[in-house]
C-alpha cells in the first residue's frame, strides 16, 4: 500500500512539474519569440532560478494576497490569522507530514473554483502593487540584475499560484514563473490543482522538464532559495545559493560550501528560525482558510 501511496505522490510531482513547465514554455513562445530563438542558438544556455518567499520578497506571497483579499472583504482577518497560525505550529515543530501537504493541496486555490481566470489575474495585479511591490528584497534585485546583464534568463520557481508568480515576474523584468498551476475549463477555475503544488520535489520536476523543453544546462545554471524543502531544486543546478536560509539550509550549504547571501537586517533568534516555517505554512494554511471561508469575486 506505502508502495502504491509513494507512486502516486511521485506521479502528482511529476505532473505538477510538467504542468508548470509547459504553462511558462508556452508564455514564453507567445510573447518572447525572438529573443527565444537567439538564445537556442547557443547549446550551452543558462539560467537562473529564484525561489520567491523570503528569497525574492520578505513573507509569504500568498500571505500577502491574503491580506489583500481580506481588504476587499473576501477574506477575514480572523481566519486569515487561525489559519496562518495553524499551519506555521506545524512547520515550526517540525512535525509536518505528508497528509497536511496534502490538505494543502486540495484546498489550494478551491475558493475559485467556478470564477473567471481573468477576474483572479486582475486580482493578483491589484493586490501586487499595494502589498507586494515594496517587499522585495534590495539584495535580491541586485542578484537578479546580474544575471540578467550577463544575458540570462531569470526565472521565479515557487508553490505560489502561477498567475500571481506571472505578475511578479512581469512587474520585475524576468523571464519568466514556474508556480503552482490550477485547473481551468473555458477560461474558468474548477477548483483543482493540476498533480501537486509546486512545493519541495516539484520545483525540481518543473526545473528539470523546463530543461528539457528549452535545452537548459542544468550544470552551469544556478538556483536561490531559503529553504531546505527546496535542497531537491538546489541540488539540481551546478551553482546552488542559499538566500535568507532556515537553520536547515545554512548548516547544508556551510557543509557544501554553498554561497550564502543574507538580506535580513534583525538576526534574532526568532527571525532566524521562522522564515521558512512562515512561508511555507501560509502556501497551505491561509488557502485552507480561503477554502472555508471563499465568497464571490
Amino acid at each position: 500500500m506505502w508502495s502504491r501511496l509513494r507512486d502516486r505522490d511521485h506521479g502528482r510531482t511529476a505532473l505538477a512539474g510538467a504542468a508548470s513547465a509547459t504553462a511558462a514554455a508556452n508564455t514564453l513562445v507567445h510573447t518572447d519569440d525572438a529573443h527565444a530563438s537567439d538564445e537556442r542558438a547557443d547549446p550551452h544556455r543558462t539560467a537562473a532560478f529564484f525561489d520567491v518567499d523570503n528569497t525574492l520578497m520578505r513573507g509569504a506571497s500568498i500571505y500577502h494576497f491574503a491580506r489583500g483579499l481580506a481588504a476587499r472583504d473576501l477574506f477575514t482577518t480572523r481566519d486569515l490569522l487561525r489559519f496562518g497560525w495553524g499551519q506555521m505550529v506545524f512547520r515550526i515543530s517540525g512535525s509536518e507530514q505528508r497528509n497536511h501537504i496534502n490538505a494543502a493541496r486540495e484546498a489550494a486555490l478551491a475558493f475559485v473554483a467556478g470564477h473567471k481566470v481573468d477576474d483572479l489575474v486582475t486580482l493578483c495585479e491589484e493586490i501586487y502593487d499595494e502589498t507586494m511591490a515594496d517587499r522585495i528584497w534590495e539584495g535580491a534585485r541586485r542578484l537578479v540584475r546580474r544575471h540578467l546583464d550577463a544575458g540570462q534568463r531569470v526565472w521565479l520557481v515557487t508553490a505560489t499560484p502561477v498567475e500571481l508568480a506571472d505578475i511578479i515576474k512581469r512587474r520585475l523584468g524576468l523571464t519568466g514563473a514556474l508556480g503552482t498551476v490550477a485547473e481551468s475549463v473555458d477560461g474558468v477555475y474548477t477548483g483543482r490543482l493540476v498533480g501537486d503544488l509546486l512545493h519541495g520535489p516539484a520545483k525540481a520536476e518543473a526545473v528539470r522538464a523546463l530543461a528539457e523543453l528549452e535545452n537548459l544546462d542544468l550544470t552551469r545554471c544556478t538556483a536561490y532559495s531559503d529553504s531546505y524543502n527546496d535542497l531537491p531544486l538546489l541540488s539540481l543546478v551546478g551553482h546552488p545559493n542559499a538566500v535568507n536560509p532556515d537553520d536547515d539550509l545554512q548548516r547544508h550549504a556551510h557543509t557544501h560550501g554553498w554561497p550564502v547571501h543574507d538580506f535580513r537586517r534583525h538576526r534574532t533568534a526568532l527571525t532566524v528560525g521562522l522564515p521558512s516555517a512562515m512561508a511555507g505554512a501560509v502556501a497551505g494554511g491561509v488557502l485552507v482558510g480561503l477554502l472555508r471561508r471563499r465568497r464571490p469575486l
